[in-house]
């Protein structure tokens, strides 16, 4: 038997443990990233309505709760993520993935059977724990894909998240009309169903180098710390379009569920068809244009074609007179999913095998900062304009137009980095 702290022992160890293929463990790594998504998506048609009946109030004060809700969320996933990109280069990212699928079911238990708000927050702020597992998924399929490949990889679980979109609302939406508890007992069905089928077919992938990894230690599991590759060359440009992006991203589960429903009167089934049609959109994008694009166009020209596709998705929500209208802005906003697997592939070409788990943790670091700071900011600024919307009806669009301006500033240095065809 080879030592503990061989590396190349460890891996021929689970190889032979869990016998499958790269495509099985990629499908399984797609599950779960689909269902991490689910995890917000699946109580956004519901979960307004919930918050309601538990803490009656004007619309005003239950958006703010609805941001606070996403808040708690997001900072769970700062302080976990690094826990959890740290333990999966130290112990394996099997291990670590196969937990927090457990730790799901978990969450969405205790938040079906929540009989206050304050309990509602216990699930959420377990399910942000529980859901960091992002980085790590992303760590594995970097580990398992050849670099001139990871655009398209990333596409693919870009895709899986987006299909999480699809099939969240979908559901959600309609075991919302049976109840508005039972999408979360759905929920954490499949996340023991995920957790099964992983600890049965997934295995530990086989590193692309041979450096041990650093050892545990309070630098590296500070929340901030993983925000040191920043400075990185060739790595700051990207992480700032990465981090305009996530926050823009902020405003569809923080605020947009809320805008159809005060603006256009939508009920769950309607929203969760919206939501769902735009998660549609997403995987057709992600799944099958980010690879070709890649090929004839470049990381960097993709890139900047999803970001003027978002910003312009997010204008026609704003500025929407009907209802019918908001159809016509999902394949437009569904563009922006060509920008952040394009943005994954520039930034791992640009850093070492040894460090694609420290690039997932600042990834997810940023996301998270991204997702504390983007449900208190759109959340506040719609709370503020939607008193005006009988007199003003677009200003309770003006959230989702700064988003759409986010992206637009994303171009600005997107526009300074150079092209790779792939």
């Amino acid at each position: 038997m080879p030592p503990v702290n061989d590396r190349k022992g460890r891996n021929e160890i689970a190889r032979r443990r869990t016998p499958t293929t790269g495509s099985a463990a990629l499908g399984v790594i797609m599950a779960v990233v689909c269902l991490d998504m689910m995890a917000v998506a699946i109580v956004l048609p519901v979960l307004p309505r919930l918050v309601g009946t538990l803490m009656p109030g004007d619309r005003a004060r239950i958006a703010l709760v609805f941001g606070w809700f996403g808040a708690s969320w997001a900072i769970m996933q700062f302080f976990a993520a690094p826990l959890l990109g740290a333990l999966s280069d130290r112990i394996g990212r099997r291990p670590v993935i196969l937990w927090s699928c457990f730790g799901q079911a978990v969450d969405f238990a205790i938040m079906a059977m929540a009989p206050s708000v304050a309990w509602l927050f216990v699930g959420r702020i377990l399910s942000g724990i529980s859901s960091a597992n992002i980085a790590v998924a992303n760590a594995y399929v970097a580990d398992i894909t050849p670099p001139e490949r990871r655009a398209a990889a990333f596409g693919l679980t870009g895709g899986a998240a987006a299909l999480g979109f699809v099939l969240g609302p979908a559901v959600g939406g309609a075991l919302g009309g049976i109840g508005l508890r039972l999408p979360f007992w759905c929920a954490a069905a499949l996340a023991v169903l995920n957790a099964a089928v992983g600890l049965f077919v997934l295995r530990e992938p086989a590193r692309q180098s041979s450096t041990p990894p650093p050892p545990l230690s309070r630098r590296r599991l500070n929340p901030l710390a993983p925000l040191r590759l920043f400075a990185r060359p060739g790595l700051t440009r990207p992480a700032i379009i990465y981090a305009l992006g996530i926050l823009a991203q902020q405003a569809i589960p923080a605020i947009l569920v809320l805008y159809l429903e005060n603006r256009f009167g939508w009920r769950p089934a309607l929203i969760g068809a919206a939501l769902a049609g735009a998660g549609v959109g997403f995987v057709v994008v992600a799944g099958g244009l980010v690879r070709p694009c890649v090929r004839r166009f470049g990381e960097a020209v993709t890139l900047r074609l999803g970001l003027i596709g978002g910003a312009a998705g997010f204008a026609m929500f704003a500025f929407a007179p009907h209802g019918h209208d908001i159809w016509f802005a999902l394949p437009v906003i569904a563009i922006w999913a060509l920008s952040l697997p394009s943005l994954q592939g520039i930034m791992a070409r640009r850093i070492g095998a040894e460090d694609q788990g420290g690039l997932q943790g600042m990834l997810s670091s940023i996301s998270s900062l991204a997702a504390l700071i983007g449900p208190l900011l759109f959340t506040s600024i719609y709370a503020a304009t939607i008193s005006l919307s009988p007199a003003h009806p677009w200003a309770g669009g003006l959230a989702l137009l700064l988003a759409g301006t986010l992206l637009l500033g994303a171009l600005i240095p997107a526009f300074s980095i150079g092209d790779h065809r792939g």
